[in-house]
């Protein structure tokens, strides 16, 4: 559901062309480009995101949610309530601050809940829901485009506020994250939680001790129904010398794989097709309005789908394989658009070309149909599974913020680039990106399907806790305290 208003509020923006005591329609690139400089949601304000409420401290990953529905709802009452343009824009303001909510704590919390054998199925749902949210926006753009303009964008902006409320009341029925209340000490609590979550009784007492020893929990004489002390001073600086400051060999290629995936989704430009499709099939010969909307929804539709078949064939084929196919299959239809584009805009008395206009969106469809069903579903998965479970919370927030300043970036930048080098040369670039996207996916991402979340780092040459240090611990009879984990590389022997 949360991800479902993400993907909304982030699309509703293409069908919006007013607002209050504006002096006529705002154009889409006019207002899109605005909107971004004053904290639309599209320019995702991420980097606000305080990494030590996503990581839980003071709430949890659940009532972080609830969190965000708030958010949300706030942000749809004071932008369809809206007096003036600066009170639209700080409405518009607060949901970039949902969408960064959004984007990073349903995925972590899906990962951390799910057992090893669906994590990739269950993981890959946000972005499925993102996806429909994202149609629902496309459909509500067709569908209020026929209202007056005084009340269409404030019905279009002020709906959201409904599935927020909703979002809101179904979280409190679920339960908390084991991994989550492990690292805050509720050893108990985690169990009883596992063993509702764990495909048998035998999974959940096994992953018990797993999660213990990646979340630093050094103890021997303390009991599972025990509440173990949490020291919190010194946690956050020890997080972010673990994973930012002064990794590990390890630990810096784990982080490099999560922002190196981030940075090549939005990189490769899939928003410029998200904000900016009417214009492209403008450019690619479509010109009646109502036409144009209505490709839209079916490329809304398009993505939907791939990102629903993407989720039943990640735990089967695995993540690598569809990344690697993802990547290639964008890199043809980029080079496929970018060609068909061209050759349309070097007539410039006619933009009728048959064949190039076909290719152009054929290419459209086809580069969707396979970023949904790789790198759009993969990314969230991949980047909240490989990092450990001390430093995932800040990880996934850096990620999400990576994630959202470069495609502000790619946002900002796609009208400026099309006038600099055409829009066909804009798309020859995007295509180069996707190239050295899928060089770097094939060297320096391993497979994970079928692993546990504290298996991960293994995969990077990272053991969970350094042997010696544990055993000294125990020996100066601290053995019930939560400590900072000591991730160890495995070729330099390197504790973090």
């Amino acid at each position: 559901m949360a991800s479902m208003i993400l993907g909304y509020v982030l699309t509703i923006q293409i069908g919006r062309h007013g607002g209050p005591e504006w002096s006529g329609p705002v154009h889409q690139e006019g207002s899109q480009a605005h909107g971004r400089a004053a904290g639309d949601p599209d320019g995702r304000p991420e980097p606000l995101l305080d990494p030590r409420l996503l990581r839980g401290r003071p709430v949890g990953r659940r009532y972080a949610i609830v969190l965000t529905a708030a958010i949300f709802f706030a942000a749809a009452l004071l932008m369809a309530f809206a007096t003036s343009y600066a009170s639209l824009m700080a409405g518009q303001f607060v949901a970039g601050l949902g969408v960064g909510y959004a984007g990073t704590i349903p995925p972590m919390y899906t990962a951390e809940i799910s057992p090893a054998s669906a994590r990739g199925l269950l993981s890959s749902l946000p972005e499925v829901f993102t996806n429909v949210g994202m149609l629902l926006g496309y459909l509500s753009n067709y569908a209020f485009a026929h209202l007056p303009l005084y009340l269409g964008w404030r019905v279009m902006l002020g709906i959201n506020a409904f599935p927020s409320v909703l979002l809101a009341l179904m979280v409190l029925g679920m339960p908390e994250s084991p991994r989550w209340l492990v690292l805050n000490g509720r050893v108990k609590d985690a169990m009883l939680v596992l063993e509702k979550i764990a495909d048998t009784s035998q999974e959940a007492a096994a992953s018990l001790p797993d999660i213990k020893a990646a979340s630093g929990i050094l103890f021997r004489d303390v009991v599972d129904g025990d509440v173990v002390t949490v020291h919190k001073s010194s946690n956050e600086w020890h997080v972010w010398r673990e994973l930012v400051l002064s990794p590990s060999p390890a630990m810096r290629r784990i982080l490099l794989a999560a922002l190196g995936i981030h940075f090549f989704q939005q990189a490769s430009g899939i928003y410029a097709f998200v904000l900016y499709s009417p214009r492209i099939f403008m450019d690619a010969g479509v010109t009646d309005d109502h036409c144009i909307l209505a490709i839209t929804c079916a490329l809304g539709a398009t993505r939907a789908l791939f990102t629903l078949v993407a989720t039943f064939l990640l735990d089967r084929v695995g993540r690598r394989p569809l990344l690697l196919c993802s990547t290639g299959g964008m890199v043809f239809s980029l080079a496929g658009l970018a060609v068909g584009l061209t050759v349309i805009g070097g007539d410039p008395d006619t933009q009728i070309i048959p064949w190039a206009n076909g290719l152009a969106i054929a290419s459209t469809v086809t580069h969707n149909a396979f970023y949904s069903i790789g790198l759009g579903s993969i990314t969230w998965v991949y980047s909240t599974e490989i990092l450990p479970l001390r430093v995932r919370a800040l990880g996934c927030a850096l990620g999400v913020a990576f994630n959202g300043t470069i495609s502000g970036l790619v946002a900002m930048t796609f009208l400026s680039m099309s006038k600099a080098i055409t829009i066909g040369g804009t798309f020859f670039v995007y295509a180069g990106i996707a190239m050295l996207a899928w060089v770097f996916f094939f060297t320096s991402l391993p497979e994970t399907k079928g692993r546990t979340l504290e298996e991960m780092g293994k995969l990077f040459g990272m053991t969970d806790i350094c042997e010696a240090e544990a055993q000294g611990s125990a020996a100066k009879g601290k053995a019930a305290e939560i400590r900072t984990p000591l991730l160890c590389d495995i070729n330099s022997g390197h504790c973090g």
